[in-house]
């Protein structure tokens, strides 16, 4: 192993250590500060001042280098924004089909430079419009698609060969029937599935410790369909990401920054040995890992949890894997700024918030980035709220200086330090999760869920204690407080889903429709790749609905476990 070469002489650090005890005796200590403890979000310890001692330690070549080269913590592209901005990747979705393309057309109209495409509650859990345990929510949270014909009219008149797609599909179940959609769409379209860019989320913790809902598959079987988009994409869509692990919605559980990162880069290990087993050779399928993270509200903290993620990334996959491939060891992010953070009181406030939150994922590096509407907190975005979110972001991009120069925060004692104390932690949470044998077992086992429950548990505390201030929640709140605008009214969906389902079944051919879902069950029990299978099945009209519950009848479903 090269030898490490400190970043400043033993010399200069220890004249720097004497000047600053003298500075803080004769200087700082004749100074009043608050009497609070100064901890950042994940309760690491903030000192008054930091120096070069700070970082001494460090390597520059080893530990920061350049950007565009190991270990990429000063940005995964040599240029980073200096050749061209982070994707403007606005989220929508609500109500049926109709009503989500016409936004999309809204936000590609006003500037917005990818789609970010999130679905309702009930497309996401794996159940049709017209089931009765999930009607009530039909296009609420997002856009409901039942079959093939929803995503048509999805993307009607949008140019998906040119525009990138990211697809929120957090659970495998969802994921593996609505992204055969959308690749089933772009067949039917002409469009070649080597000419489509974008991401889905497919993440199987989403389905087992996340967003958990009633009959959920066991976590080793969400775990492999998972695995099998991935390998499907890789053979056949090789320019579309086909996971994002969703550090996002973790941290919108109650997971500190470290468990964000933690969780997952330990379910990109899981499902890189799972792949390699099947064998795939990391290189193949690696470059296409992405991750999605939130930004909250601790400035600093989230900017170094991005650069420890980014290092922590590159050795594992270099070191454990073996990767070659400067693609596989970059450690690529989408960012949503933290919806958990906004306020239905003064929500106007929120404004500022996201925009301090879209702040720190630009100078974190990050790929893409969804500003959140300020009354997030309150409803759907409304039409205004979108285009405020999307004219920050874009604020940010063009009128703050913040691309002249790659990761301008770099060499920053404080920022280069926490960089340093959040990799620390995050990799002994991951070497805990290993010795519990992997991320699958940790979710069986329920553990993952205790501690995210148990985060959650704290972050509230915090707030109700007021140790953690919130400005219009604990602090300056106004009291007969009136809402300043309009809350967003999600559309009819229902009604228009039934007849559209009705009349799909009426005309569809009905024994293409069992024998699709026959194959489906017949791969099930052979093991084999579903989305092989299912891309095909869903030219037959399937619904959504009868998908998951030919999938859940040959694997069976899962409980939380209690504890």
């Amino acid at each position: 192993m090269t030898k490490r070469k400190e970043l400043y002489a033993a010399d200069s650090i220890k004249e720097i250590r004497q000047k600053m005890e003298k500075w803080g005796k004769e200087v700082y200590n004749t100074e009043k500060e608050r009497q609070e403890p100064f901890r950042t979000f994940s309760g690491l310890p903030i000192k008054s001042l930091y120096t070069p001692e700070d970082i001494s330690g460090i390597d520059y070549l080893q530990d920061m280098g350049f950007p565009g080269e190991e270990p990429f913590v000063r940005g995964i592209h040599p240029t980073m924004y200096r050749e061209r901005g982070w994707t403007l990747r606005q989220l929508a979705g609500f109500g049926p089909p109709e009503e989500t393309n016409r936004r999309y057309r809204l936000l590609l109209k006003e500037g917005a430079t990818g789609i970010n495409g999130v679905f309702d509650y009930p497309t996401l859990r794996g159940y049709d419009s017209t089931d009765p345990i999930a009607r009530a929510d039909a296009g609420r949270g997002g856009v409901a698609i039942d079959t093939l014909e929803d995503m048509r009219i999805l993307f009607d008149g949008i140019p998906i060969e040119k525009i990138s797609s990211s697809l929120v599909t957090c659970q495998p179940i969802c994921n593996i029937t609505v992204q055969s959609m959308y690749f089933a769409n772009a067949q039917d379209r002409g469009v070649q599935l080597n000419r489509l860019t974008g991401t889905s989320q497919n993440d199987f913790l989403m389905e087992t410790a996340i967003t958990v809902a009633p009959e959920v598959l066991p976590p080793r079987f969400s775990f492999k369909l998972s695995c099998d988009a991935i390998e499907y994409c890789t053979q056949h869509v090789p320019y579309w990401n086909p996971v994002s692990f969703s550090g996002y919605n973790y941290r919108e559980s109650g997971c500190t920054a470290i468990q964000e990162i933690a969780f997952v880069i330990a379910n990109a290990i899981a499902c890189s040995e799972e792949l390699i087993r099947r064998g795939s050779h990391v290189d193949s399928f690696a470059p296409r890992l992405s991750f999605f993270l939130s930004a909250h509200n601790d400035f600093f903290e989230e900017i170094a949890k991005y650069r420890a993620a980014r290092r922590i990334w590159c050795r594992i996959m270099k070191d454990r894997f073996g990767a070659k491939n400067p693609r596989s060891l970059a450690f690529r992010f989408h960012v949503q700024t933290a919806g958990v953070a906004l306020t239905a009181q003064q929500p106007l406030n929120n404004i500022a918030r996201s925009a301090y939150h879209g702040l720190s994922a630009v100078l974190g590096g990050a790929q893409s980035v969804h500003i959140d509407g300020y009354d997030e907190a309150l409803c759907t975005p409304t039409e205004l709220s979108a285009l405020t979110a999307l004219r920050i972001n874009q604020i940010l991009q063009l009128e703050t200086g913040v691309t002249n120069t790659v990761d301008p925060l770099g060499g920053s004692y404080f920022i280069e330090s926490l960089t340093g104390q959040l990799e620390e932690m995050i990799v002994t949470l991951l070497e805990k999760i290993d010795q519990m044998g992997g991320i699958v077992k940790a979710v069986e086992t329920g553990w993952i869920h205790r501690e995210i429950s148990d985060s959650a548990y704290n972050y509230q505390q915090a707030i109700e204690s007021g140790k953690m201030p919130v400005v219009g929640v604990n602090c300056y709140r106004e009291e007969d407080e009136k809402l300043p605008m309009d809350l967003f009214q999600v559309p009819e969906t229902l009604r228009i889903q039934e007849e559209r389902i009705k009349k799909i079944k009426k005309e569809r051919d009905p024994f293409r429709a069992q024998h699709a879902l026959d194959e489906i069950s017949r791969c099930c029990d052979e093991n084999g790749n579903l989305m092989e299978v299912i891309v095909e099945s869903v030219k037959a009209y399937v619904t959504e609905g009868e998908i998951s519950r030919t999938i859940k009848g040959c694997y069976g479903t899962w409980n939380m476990p209690l504890f």
